[in-house]
């Protein structure tokens, strides 16, 4: 979103303002934020930070450069060749424990997406945020499967229960690029803005949760998400194991080559 400046080179950025705001900015916009082990790690660390910090009353989740986040990067991913599986053994887990602290804030979380938000990196936040305000040309898509891949960051839950059995099955298959509209149509987005208002009308949203009473906001998320999440922790070690396994097929290093040389995958079930 906001131009990058040369001394932010960490992968993850936070600032909490002194009216209660915590800034979170996915900061690879060279990877199109795509995440690795170091960016996790950080992501983890910044949503911890705004645990341990009570001035913390809303947390805005954004992006640097053209996109939210591209999901997990796929250029480190096959470049691990037969060591795909411990990365990602490794990946999961912190990546588990980011989205537990995401889903366990009392401060409610609003993600504002540009661009692309896929994979379980960007589509997993969408769906594990509390609101999720998007520009117009903003796209979103799962791409697990494309690449031989399951979903991972509790998406197998969190995206059934916010637009139901069916239309999830279709989104995780087969791999559909939503537009903005289609989103919200569905119930993933809160709202939709012009691209131009996309960081102020984010802000502007943030800065009215904060007006909220604190511990009636974190009751109410405690309920909701008592409700949908209960599986959540549970599927979330579902899931990693599930993309270990998968990692470590002929499948999914022909899917990774596949979206690096921008071509069609051959898959044969192996």
């Amino acid at each position: 979103m906001s131009e990058q400046t040369a001394h932010d080179r960490t992968p993850v950025l936070l600032q909490i303002a002194t009216g209660g705001v915590a800034r979170i900015r996915l900061n690879r916009p060279e990877a199109s934020n795509g995440m690795d082990v170091p960016f996790l790690q950080a992501l983890h660390a910044t949503i911890m930070a705004c645990h341990g910090d009570p001035s913390v009353r809303a947390v805005l989740i954004t992006g640097e450069g053209k996109h939210f986040c591209a999901g997990g990067d796929v250029r480190t991913f096959a470049s691990k060749g037969e060591a795909l599986p411990d990365y990602l053994r490794e990946a999961t887990a912190w990546l588990q424990i980011a989205v537990s602290a995401l889903l366990e804030l009392q401060a409610p979380v609003i993600s504002a997406v540009h661009g692309f938000a896929a994979g379980g990196g960007g589509f997993g936040l969408v769906c594990a945020s509390d609101f999720v305000i998007a520009a117009e040309s903003a796209k979103f898509m799962s791409g697990a499967v494309r690449v031989g891949m399951a979903p991972d960051a509790g998406v197998s839950v969190t995206l059934t229960q916010l637009v139901g059995l069916r239309k999830a099955l279709e989104i995780l298959l087969t791999n559909p690029t939503l537009s903005a509209a289609e989103a919200l149509d569905i119930g993933l987005l809160t709202r939709v803005v012009p691209d131009e208002a996309l960081e102020s009308e984010a802000l502007d949203f943030a800065r009215q949760l904060v007006t909220m009473a604190p511990k009636a906001v974190a009751a109410v998320k405690h309920l909701v998400w008592g409700g949908v999440g209960a599986g959540v922790p549970e599927r979330l070690a579902e899931e990693a194991r599930t993309v270990a396994e998968l990692s470590g097929t002929q499948d999914s290093l022909e899917g990774l080559a596949a979206v690096l040389e921008r071509r069609a995958p051959r898959f044969v079930g192996k």
